[in-house]
Formats: structure tokens, C-alpha cells, sequence
């Protein structure tokens, strides 16, 4: 049939597509193990050992646009459950969101270490423009008060810090010029697959890429919330890029400030996730739980990370990370064949005679040997790959809900395909009318006290 005909061009480079990008993640996977192993014979980190290292001020950056619906209940959250004694927050707002300005003011009447950095010009600019201001703010107020803080933590409106987590960050931060603590996402039901698509992702990227970057010697990016900066960090940033420390026409700084820390040859942390008192040490929140505000989410990351990040640097500058630049990037073709692959591998399983039948008709049996290797290699590493995802999934929420990473990585390559077009058609028309990109808004939804204590309870 012409239909066979078609599926057989289309699915030869669709495999070899697979085996390649297959291969390539094996690399991450062998160094990942080697990563573990490397933190299991160095031993845990226990609380006595957190404890004992002096505190140092650290202030909390938050950039906020319209977040008047989560923002008191974050802070309040926050500032219950941390245990660390020195720590203020900065929230960044703008005066034509007078909902939010009103929100954060009345949480400062409650908290004196919570206060506003206004910005000065109407909003949304960027959350680089945002936090850039937030610095600025709180130069003032060290000056005002006769205070210096050692670490900025950057986090989002919607996030639940772990109440150790600036103890982690007080520990390594003697060390290390840029700490990022570890990311998941909080659970929900089975039912809420888009949500769980990230769930599965950020498992599998924490335990197993950060892991393997800072192993081998990749640049470490910011996942822009958790993340701890050095005052050094912070002045070396400001000096070399104008006083821009968070680059505000990028839509994804957070990355790009994890490529410039390690530019600039300081040393960057990533904190492996531990399991304490029956919860992962990470930085928790909710993603969006339906399918556009995905769509929209991750077209921004794939515009910042795919498009800017390889607009603002030179070949020269880019070339020591060349091999982790290829793996952020890859996804812009993985993401476009992702639904496709899912299509015509399951045609051909459905008509799996067609190749025999081919192969006879047209004389080419050797070829179709090959190309049915090629498939059932790229099938095995699909597999593969899989389980070590529901593998990294179950450590953190169990085995009933990794057993729905297979339906999850279908829905995930749909959200990712929609995502991928929409960045290429953003940046595309922002460039030829010579506009600039917008931050791109994310409803956020912040987890009730249920939701809290589900998080931790023993599992």
C-alpha cells in the first residue's frame, strides 16, 4: 500500500533519530551512577553537621506579576515552617499591579523580615527585569540598616521551601559561588496527567542529568527557584554584564545565569536529593495542571533555552560546553517528531507484515534486516529509558504512580510538540517585527495546609 510505502520512508530516520538521541542520554545514564556512588562513599550529611556552620544573612528573592491570590499564603507558609534563623524576604512588584503591592504590604504588617521592592516602571518586563530591581532594593536596605546578606535565593510565588533548605545552602554556600537545591513537583492524582508529566521529568532530571552534568564537569543551570548565589557570584555578574545581573531579555534567566557563573570559573553545587524524615529535600510546587498553561509554560523554556541563549552567545564562548548546549538543545527536534514517532511506531506494530511484504515486492530484504534492527534498537532504548524514569519517579512518590509513566510520556510528547511550534512561531514574529519577548504569564496555584502535610508525612 502507498500508505506502508510512506510509514517505511518516514520511519527509517525517525529511528535513527531515536538510537542517537538514545545513546546519547546512555552517556548521562553510566555518569549518573558514577555520580551516586560518589555521594554514597562520601558519606550523609547529618543535622549536627548543617548546624554547626554559622548562618549567614541570606535574602529570598521573589518576583512577582499579579500573584496577589498566592503570595501572602507563600510567605506566610514559608516563613512558619523554615528553620533558618537569618533570612528576609524581597518581593519584587510593579505599581500597575496595585493587587499585589496591597498583598505584600499587608503580609509585611505580620512579618518584619518580608519587604517590597517596588519597581520603577509599570509591568510585566521580564522576571530578569523584576529581580534585577529586587537587587537594587536591597542594596538600599543593607545601607539603611548596616546589614550585608552572604546569599540571594532566587524563588517563585507558588513555592514550598523545605524547611532545611537554607541550611543546605548556608553549608555548601562556603565553598561554592552558585547552590541549587533539588526541584520536584507536589503530587496529585493519577487523574491529572499533565501535572504528572512533570512530575515524571523533574524526577528524572534531577536524579539523573544534574547529577551527571555536575559529574562531568557541565555547566549547572539554575532551575530559577532554589537556587543561592554569593554575593561574589553577584558582583562579578553585575561588573562584567553592566550591572544586569539577571539578563533581562532573556525569558529563561535562570539558565542563562547558570551558564554565566560557570564562564566566569566559579564553582556551582547541585545537592543531590536526600530523603529525610520521610520527604525529599527539594523545593516543592505546583505546575500547571491543564494542558494550555503547559503549552504556554514550556513554550518559554524551550524560547530562552533553545533560541536566546544561542543568540546571545558565540561559538567561542559556547564551546567548552558545546556537548551540554546539544543535549539542552536537542529537544526542538525531539519534541516535533515526539507525536509522530508515537503514530507510526504503533502503525507499524499494527501492521507489522507490511515490511515483509515490502521487502519481497521490491527486492529489498537486506534492507529491511537493517531497518528492523535500527527499529527494535530504538524500541529497546525507549524501554530503557523508561523504566529508569518510573524508577527515579517511584523514589518520590511511590510505585502506583510510576506505573502511569508510560501513558504520561505519550501525553508529554504531545504537550511538548504543541510547546516546541509555539516557541518557534513566537521567536520567529518577535524577530521579524523586531519586538521583544514578554514574560510570559503562568497562573500559579499555591497547595492548601492538606496539601502540605501530605508532603511530608512518612511514605
Amino acid at each position: 500500500m502507498r500508505l506502508d510505502h510512506w510509514v517505511a520512508l518516514l520511519l527509517a530516520p525517525l529511528a535513527f533519530w531515536i538510537v542517537l538521541s538514545g545513546l546519547d542520554d546512555c552517556i548521562i545514564d553510566v555518569a549518573a551512577v558514577f555520580a551516586w556512588l560518589r555521594t554514597w562513599r562520601a558519606g550523609e550529611i547529618g543535622d549536627d553537621d548543617l548546624m554547626s556552620v554559622p548562618p549567614m544573612r541570606i535574602a529570598v528573592f521573589v518576583a512577582a506579576w499579579k500573584e496577589h491570590r498566592v503570595i501572602q499564603r507563600m510567605l506566610d507558609n514559608n516563613l512558619a515552617r523554615l528553620r533558618y534563623p537569618r533570612v528576609d524576604f524581597f518581593v519584587g512588584a510593579y505599581p500597575n499591579d496595585p493587587a499585589t503591592v496591597s498583598a505584600v504590604r499587608e503580609t509585611m504588617k505580620r512579618h518584619p523580615n518580608v519587604h517590597l521592592a517596588l519597581c520603577p516602571h509599570d509591568g510585566p518586563t521580564s522576571k530578569a527585569d523584576c529581580l534585577n530591581w529586587i537587587y537594587q532594593r536591597m542594596l538600599v536596605f543593607e545601607e539603611e540598616h548596616a546589614v550585608s546578606f552572604g546569599m540571594v535565593v532566587t524563588h517563585d510565588a507558588e513555592d514550598v521551601i523545605d524547611p532545611d533548605a537554607l541550611h543546605w545552602l548556608n553549608y555548601y554556600g562556603r565553598e561554592y559561588d552558585m547552590v541549587q537545591i533539588p526541584v520536584l513537583a507536589l503530587a496529585t492524582p493519577l487523574r491529572e496527567i499533565t501535572h504528572g508529566v512533570y512530575c515524571d521529568e523533574f524526577c528524572e532530571s534531577q536524579h539523573k542529568d544534574m547529577m551527571a552534568r555536575a559529574l562531568l564537569g557541565g555547566f549547572i543551570p539554575s532551575t530559577g527557584v532554589g537556587t543561592g548565589f554569593s554575593r561574589r557570584a553577584l558582583g562579578l555578574l553585575a561588573e562584567r554584564h553592566s550591572n544586569r545581573i539577571f539578563e533581562p531579555a532573556c525569558l529563561t534567566e535562570d539558565y542563562e545565569n547558570g551558564f554565566r557563573v560557570a564562564a566566569l570559573g566559579l564553582r556551582q553545587k547541585f545537592i543531590p536529593i536526600r530523603v529525610r524524615d520521610g520527604r525529599a529535600v527539594a523545593t516543592r510546587e505546583y505546575f500547571p495542571r491543564e494542558f494550555p498553561g503547559a503549552v504556554r509554560q514550556r513554550a518559554r523554556w524551550i524560547t530562552g533555552i533553545c533560541f536566546q541563549s544561542w543568540e546571545f552567545h558565540s561559538f567561542g564562548e559556547t564551546a567548552r560546553h558545546l556537548y551540554w548546549f546539544w543535549r539542552d538543545r536537542k529537544s526542538v527536534v525531539g519534541n516535533i517528531v515526539g507525536p509522530l514517532t508515537n503514530l507510526l511506531f504503533l502503525y507499524g506494530v499494527v501492521t507489522a507484515t507490511w515490511a515483509v511484504s515490502m521487502g519481497r515486492t521490491w527486492g529489498l530484504e537486506r534492507e529491511i534486516s537493517w531497518f528492523w534492527w535500527e527499529t527494535a534498537a530504538a524500541l529497546g532504548l525507549q524501554i530503557f529509558h523508561t523504566a529508569i524514569r518510573m524508577g527515579c519517579c517511584a523514589r518520590i512518590y511511590g510505585w502506583r504512580f510510576a506505573a502511569g509513566v508510560p501513558i504520561r510520556i505519550v501525553a508529554a510528547n504531545w504537550i511538548n510538540c504543541f510547546a516546541c511550534t509555539r516557541a518557534i512561531s513566537t521567536y520567529a514574529t518577535a524577530k521579524l517585527r523586531r519586538q521583544p519577548l514578554r514574560w510570559v504569564k503562568t497562573e500559579h496555584a499555591y497547595p492548601n495546609r492538606a496539601a502540605l502535610d501530605e508532603q511530608e508525612a512518612p511514605r
